[in-house]
C-alpha cells in the first residue's frame, strides 16, 4: 500500500467503499445480535451564559456505538473517529491539580449533568466518518487505497478493514478472562 495520500484512485476503489459499507453493517448486526457491550456517544456542550451568568457544561446524547480501536461503530453501520473517552464517576471538587486532571474532572461533571449513569463510558470529541469517495486517500483512520479499505491505528501499519473489525468484534464477543 502506498503511503502517498495523493496517490491516484484505483479502479476498484468504488467497490472497496461498497464492501466497507457492507462489512460495517454486517459487524454491527453481529454485535447487536450477541448483545455486545456498547458505549455512549455524546457532544460536550458549553452553553452560552444567560444574563452574563455562566451555565454548567453538559454532554448531549448522540447515540451508542461499539468501540473498535480507532473507530466507533454504530448499530446502523455508521462509523465515527474516536475522541475522548470519559468514565462517569463522581467528579469531586476542583483541587487545582494539573490542567489535564481538572479537564477530566470537568468532563465527568458534564457527563453527570447530561444524565449519564455512574459507570457509563461516554465518548465525546468524536467525528463522523462518511463511507463514500472521501475515503479514497484519506488521512483519517479509515482509508480506501489500492482497491481496499484499511484502518490505521496509532503508528501501526494499516490493517485491512475486514480483518481489523473481525479481530476487535471477536474481543467484544469473547473478552479475555478478568475483564
Amino acid at each position: 500500500m502506498a503511503d502517498d495520500p495523493r496517490a491516484s484512485p484505483h479502479p476498484d476503489d468504488a467497490a472497496a467503499i461498497e464492501r466497507a459499507r457492507a462489512t460495517l453493517r454486517a459487524v454491527a448486526e453481529r454485535l447487536a445480535a450477541a448483545g455486545a457491550r456498547d458505549e455512549a456517544l455524546a457532544e460536550h456542550v458549553v452553553p452560552k451564559p444567560i444574563l452574563g451568568i455562566p451555565r454548567r457544561p453538559t454532554m448531549r446524547r448522540l447515540g451508542r456505538a461499539w468501540r473498535m480501536g480507532a473507530l466507533l461503530l454504530g448499530a446502523d453501520g455508521s462509523v465515527w473517529r474516536t475522541g475522548v473517552s470519559t468514565r462517569v464517576a463522581e467528579p469531586g471538587r476542583p483541587q487545582h491539580h494539573t490542567a489535564s486532571v481538572e479537564q477530566r474532572r470537568a468532563y465527568r461533571a458534564a457527563a453527570i449533568q447530561g444524565g449519564f449513569p455512574m459507570g457509563e463510558t461516554v465518548n465525546h470529541g468524536i467525528a463522523p466518518i462518511a463511507i463514500d469517495e472521501s475515503l479514497v486517500g484519506s488521512a483519517g483512520p479509515l482509508v480506501v487505497r489500492d482497491g481496499q479499505a484499511w484502518v490505521r491505528w496509532g503508528s501501526d501499519a494499516p490493517v485491512p478493514l475486514e480483518r481489523y473489525l473481525d479481530d476487535l468484534a471477536d474481543l467484544l464477543l469473547h473478552p479475555p478472562e478478568g475483564t
